[in-house]
C-alpha cells in the first residue's frame, strides 16, 4: 500500500462513519401513556363537585395535552363523565393538574356524606378510566392514549367538604 493510501483510508473511513452516525438524527424518547387521579375533591352547597384532576407525564420527553374523557367512578356505585380541555405542556416525568366541576350522581354524594361523617379515619375507593389525548415531543400529531387510575379519597383535616 502507498503512503498516500495508507494515511487517507483511514481518514475516509472515520468520514463515512460520522456521515453515517449524522444521517442516522436524533434518537426518539420514549412515550409512555400517562397517569390520571383525583388530587382534591371539593363539595359545593347545591351538589357540584369541583375536581381537581392530577395528569402525570411518564414519558422520557415533553407533552402536550389535549383532551381528556372518562369516567369517574365512587365506592363501586354509578359512575359520572368526565371531560376536561387540559391544554397544558407538561415536562417528562412531572405532573400539573386541572379543574372540573361535576355533578355527582345522588348515590355518590351521599357515599361523600357519610365519609365526612367517619372523620379522617375513613376512605373511599374511586376509579377513573378513560382516554386523553397528548402530542408527545418532536411529533407533529396528537396520540390518544388510555388512562386508568385509582386510589382513595378521604377527608382532609380541618377543611370541611373537602377530600384528598
Amino acid at each position: 500500500m502507498t503512503p498516500i493510501l495508507r494515511t487517507l483510508a483511514p481518514r475516509a473511513a472515520a468520514l463515512a462513519l460520522i456521515a453515517l452516525l449524522a444521517a442516522c438524527g436524533p434518537a426518539k424518547k420514549s412515550v409512555f401513556p400517562p397517569a390520571i387521579t383525583l388530587q382534591e375533591v371539593t363539595a359545593k352547597p347545591g351538589g357540584v363537585w369541583h375536581v381537581t384532576l392530577r395528569v402525570r407525564n411518564d414519558s422520557y420527553g415533553g407533552m402536550s395535552f389535549g383532551r381528556f374523557q372518562g369516567t369517574l367512578q365512587v365506592a363501586q356505585l354509578g359512575g359520572v363523565l368526565l371531560d376536561a380541555n387540559i391544554d397544558q405542556d407538561i415536562p417528562s416525568f412531572a405532573a400539573d393538574v386541572t379543574r372540573i366541576d361535576i355533578l355527582p350522581t345522588p348515590e355518590m354524594s351521599r357515599a361523600l356524606t357519610e365519609l365526612a361523617a367517619k372523620g379522617s379515619a375513613g376512605s373511599l375507593p374511586y376509579v377513573i378510566d378513560g382516554r386523553i389525548t397528548a402530542t408527545p415531543e418532536k411529533e407533529d400529531k396528537p396520540r390518544t392514549f388510555p388512562v386508568h387510575g385509582k386510589d382513595w379519597l378521604s377527608p382532609v383535616p380541618g377543611i370541611p367538604d373537602t377530600y384528598r
